[in-house]
């Protein structure tokens, strides 16, 4: 794993992009050593999953959601979860907002937007996106704070395709931050890239890479 991390850090040196070592399936005395092996930002698609492994974890660790969030779980993670990369819908956000509020957080979070092939993947279109951007509704949620943009590339071998796709997230990334400026709008994050397709996403401006069987290995 120590080589593993090596590599990935190698890739990223002089780069500001950060590694979120994915743990999800991995148990604890894994997620221990990738700790003692100086990893600090954990990715979790599950909740339950997550609650459990903060509470046997060190607590300097940032715990970012990455996986479909449904709003009735929102609750169990909201008073110490670091970031929820997976904001997919208005609703969902609005439940975040709610459940930061009880735990007097502002929660921060990153809007997820389709950009792949793959109708199975979730996001919101490039258009309604916009329309999040330039409505009213947004500027009353005062316990959320948008961070940026994730997105996840076609699950594809095609390589031009999947920079093709990169390319677009970080040119929407950059028309975004231009055009809606807000006291709960912070453009400083453009999470993409995995395992697969890292590097690529490293040279298309990624902020944050979400990597795990490139660290852990199959599952």
């Amino acid at each position: 794993m120590k080589e593993a991390i090596e590599k990935i850090q190698q890739a990223l040196h002089g780069s500001p992009t950060k590694l979120v070592a994915v743990t999800k399936t991995k148990p604890v005395e894994v997620l221990a050593e990738a700790y003692q092996a100086g990893l600090r930002i954990f990715g979790e698609n599950k909740v339950q999953e997550m609650t459990e492994k903060y509470e046997a974890l060190p607590k300097d660790i940032q715990w970012h959601m990455i996986g479909h969030l449904q709003t009735n779980k929102v609750k169990y993670i909201a008073p110490f979860v670091a970031m929820i990369q997976s904001v997919d819908s208005l609703k969902l956000l609005q439940e975040i907002d709610k459940q930061a509020k009880k735990c007097q957080r502002i929660v921060p979070c990153l809007l997820q937007i389709h950009i792949a092939t793959e109708e199975t993947k979730f996001g919101f279109s490039e258009e309604e996106a916009t329309e999040l951007f330039a409505s009213v509704v947004l500027q009353n949620l005062q316990n959320v704070c948008i961070k940026g943009l994730m997105g996840m590339a076609s699950n594809t071998t095609d390589e031009n395709q999947i920079r093709q796709e990169f390319k677009e997230l970080a040119t929407l990334f950059a028309h975004y931050k231009n055009t809606y400026q807000a006291p709960n709008l912070q453009w400083q994050e453009l999470s993409m890239g995995m395992s697969g397709d890292y590097a690529i996403a490293i040279a298309e401006g990624s902020t944050l890479i979400r990597v795990g069987s490139a660290i852990f290995g199959g599952r």
